[in-house]
């Protein structure tokens, strides 16, 4: 008996990382999964990864900004398989480093609409159709970086920020119609989108961080399956941090 036999879960952002690693995972513990992403060669990669292990998997294309593009991925879900048990909105990017006054708009644009947007518009779509079913999850990716924000991410931290708030909202809203919600807060976790992004190398921890080794995906997919399974049947509004321990002595690594 896997912990999710029977359940159905969009996650986006899923062709690599961290929405990679949970589609596997959520795979292995009996979920049909839909995969989501702008990026078709991974986001196909992944499907194929879990139909090889023995796993049910379909690849939807979508760009979570968009609003059909949201409709459109939840809707093909449901087509496929019948419900949405778990919505993973997992869909995000970092931007490179810069300062609050030399950050384009395009680019303050580009990073809200991804990251919290995204994270409004999978919901939006996704929640209609969880309460006709009478229940349901919604697991969000913020980050550390909206609990104590970094210098030099402005249009991050505030995505990120805004993510958390949403999150708890959404869970005093909907926690009385047996849907939960919380969010991850990742710390230096070693992607794709990290690497691009200046976080130190496979093998090294964030200057001070406690636990002496770079976060891998597996370890926060790992909260995102208890988040998703009954395992955590009463747990929601909460933001649980995946970081090594760094943001326990609000150690920062940046100098002006």
């Amino acid at each position: 008996m896997g912990k999710l036999d029977g359940k159905v879960a969009l996650i986006t952002g899923a062709a690599s990382g961290i929405g990679r690693a949970s589609a596997l995972l959520f795979a292995k513990e009996g979920a049909k999964v839909a995969i989501a992403d702008w990026a078709p060669e991974g986001g196909r990669e992944t499907a194929k990864m879990i139909k090889e292990a023995g796993g049910e998997a379909t690849f939807i294309e979508a760009d979570v900004s968009q609003s059909a593009d949201a409709e459109k991925m939840v809707k093909t879900t449901v087509e496929k398989y019948g419900r949405i048990d778990i919505l993973f909105n997992n869909a995000g990017i970092m931007g490179t480093f810069g300062s609050t006054a030399r950050t384009p708009e395009e680019k303050w644009d580009l990073i809200i609409d991804t990251n919290l947007k995204g994270v409004f518009l999978g919901s939006k779509y996704a929640i209609p159709v969880m309460l006709n079913q009478g229940r349901g999850v919604i697991i969000n990716t913020a980050s550390t970086s909206g609990m104590d924000a970094l210098p030099y991410l402005p249009v991050y931290s505030a995505s990120k920020g805004g993510v958390i708030a949403l999150t708890k909202s959404m869970a005093m809203e909907l926690g009385s119609k047996n849907i939960r919600v919380n969010c991850l807060c990742p710390g230096g976790i070693q992607t794709n989108l990290a690497a691009a992004s200046g976080v130190p190398g496979e093998h090294n921890p964030i200057p001070g961080q406690p636990l002496r080794r770079a976060g891998q995906p597996e370890d926060v997919a790992h909260i995102a399956l208890y988040l998703a399974s009954d395992d955590s049947s009463y747990v929601t509004g909460a933001a649980f941090v995946v970081d090594g321990g760094w943001t326990s002595g609000r150690i920062l690594f940046f100098k002006d």
